[in-house]
């Protein structure tokens, strides 16, 4: 184990994040706001506590690839205290686990909260809480990859943090792919800046709702939500821009290189796409025998709602917990599908559910057929049997995770639909769920030990569990 090649990155990291919090301090001189001094305090520490560990290292040539786990889980471990530290120092919590799970929400691109009122949060603290979770959208250790050429071949690195079970560089070096992607990011989200602006929501407002879209972090800076605009055109941007963010940044590359019929014929890409128009059907359907006299109004909220849950987004335009029970558990179904894998969406992911299906044909083919071979291809490509396992095993060590947490919620008082949705919502990235923390209510009312509880999920489901896993049980030698 390379402790000081480690210790160096997360140094790095650090000093990194430190000057991500002098961003907040404009805004709050923009505004003439107080809170300011809680982000220069704050990235005064972060600073200094980055520079003392580089101080004591040298730089992280020559990482292992154990090594790789370690700096990325502590590294998300770090940045999650440290982000939350602008939270206490304001006062907006006096709970430092309050604010520990405020900041662990916005870098895992959850977007659940224990804010219950937003229009009373300074706009500098609003701007930081959407900044987390956009510079957690692509991944601050892909960030890191970017900036430092020491770290241009780790590729261990990037695995450990980019979620999907496949990882295609596209570009021939990793550190070039990890600019690109970045860039991409940078110029999705300016670009629903742009249109959200032209549409009629002020600057601020469209800055915070494109980090919290293209991130799929869901963070607004009204308590309504999407909702609070009350416009078609504005859902349709946010809904277009949702879609994008839960699709394979590799295959939107490709779109912009021109490269059209890799983008449409991609399995993956279709198989989202049909989830996506199923579940808008069924929704609507229900809707519209149950909720709304007019069909448009409820293609209009089907569509917002199911785009932003299946992206992991988690914006709202309406109270879906009020619909029927058929809609919310189409809802519930999607938390835990996710997006598409290197997607800046959570969830077990398109693709892994896609490789299970055909592995259930497989395995019914072969009781059909003993003695035939049948592979299971992906966009014309084996998946070998390794890949595969790896997928069953994720996807049981997903529902194990699911479980045994509902169940220590339940425990603590919580009804089983709540726990149900929390643990949902939490483990992949979704951030509301239903009932107690439904699209017009928060975590505050749940104790300490269980939203310390659901924090770990919430690392959990953006590392995708093995990470972690790996990282708690390794030979630390």
């Amino acid at each position: 184990m390379n402790y000081k090649a480690i210790l160096n990155i997360l140094g790095t990291l650090l000093i990194i994040v430190a000057a991500a919090m002098i961003l907040p301090v404009l805004v709050g001189l923009y505004y003439r706001e107080k809170d300011i001094f809680a982000f220069i305090i704050t990235s005064g520490i972060t600073y200094l506590s980055g520079k003392l560990l580089k101080k004591c290292t040298y730089e992280g040539k020559g990482l292992q690839y154990k090594d790789g786990f370690v700096v990325v889980t502590l590294g998300w471990f770090l940045v999650s205290i440290y982000g939350a530290l602008p939270f206490l120092i304001s006062g907006v919590f006096k709970n430092p686990i309050d604010a520990f799970f405020e900041s662990v929400s916005g870098f895992t691109t959850t977007g659940a909260t224990v804010i219950m009122s937003l229009e009373s949060v300074s706009k500098t603290v609003l701007f930081w809480r959407s900044l987390t979770h956009w510079l957690g959208g692509m991944g601050i250790i892909v960030m890191t990859m970017a900036i430092l050429p020491e770290l241009a071949g780790n590729m261990h690195l990037f695995k450990a943090e980019v979620p999907g079970p496949l990882h295609n560089r596209i570009q021939p070096r990793i550190q070039d792919t990890a600019k690109t992607l970045w860039l991409l990011y940078f110029f999705i989200t300016i670009c629903e800046i742009i249109l959200l602006w032209i549409s009629g929501v002020p600057f601020f407002e469209s800055i915070i709702h494109s980090f919290g879209t293209v991130s799929t972090g869901g963070f607004s800076s009204r308590a309504l939500s999407v909702k609070a605009y009350n416009s078609l055109l504005v859902d349709t941007i946010v809904t277009f821009f949702m879609f994008v963010a839960g699709t394979n940044f590799n295959l939107i590359y490709d779109l912009f290189r021109g490269k059209i019929r890799t983008f449409i014929k991609d399995e993956e890409f279709r198989f989202y796409i049909w989830i996506l128009l199923i579940a808008i059907f069924l929704v609507s359907i229900n809707l519209i025998f149950n909720v709304y006299d007019n069909p448009n109004d409820a293609i209009r909220y089907a569509s917002f709602q199911v785009v932003s849950i299946s992206s992991t987004t988690g914006y709202a335009t309406v109270d879906y917990d009020t619909w029927p029970p058929f809609s919310r558990w189409i809802l519930l179904i999607l938390m835990f599908i996710g997006g598409s894998a290197g997607s800046t969406a959570g969830g077990i992911k398109v693709i892994r559910i896609k490789v299970l299906f055909k592995k259930g044909l497989q395995e019914l083919y072969y009781l059909l057929h003993p003695r035939a071979i049948k592979k299971i291809k992906i966009n014309k490509m084996v998946v070998s049997e390794r890949v595969s396992t790896s997928i069953l095993g994720f996807f049981f060590l997903y529902i194990m995770v699911f479980v045994m947490v509902t169940v220590v919620l339940t425990y603590f008082g919580i009804d089983l639909i709540s726990a149900i949705s929390a643990v949902a919502a939490t483990l992949g990235n979704i951030g509301p769920g239903l009932e107690l923390v439904g699209p017009l209510n928060s975590y505050l009312p749940f104790p300490d030990s269980a939203k310390l509880l659901l924090s770990f999920c919430m690392m959990l489901g953006r590392l995708e569990i093995y990470t972690i896993l790996v990282f708690m049980f390794m030979d630390w030698r």
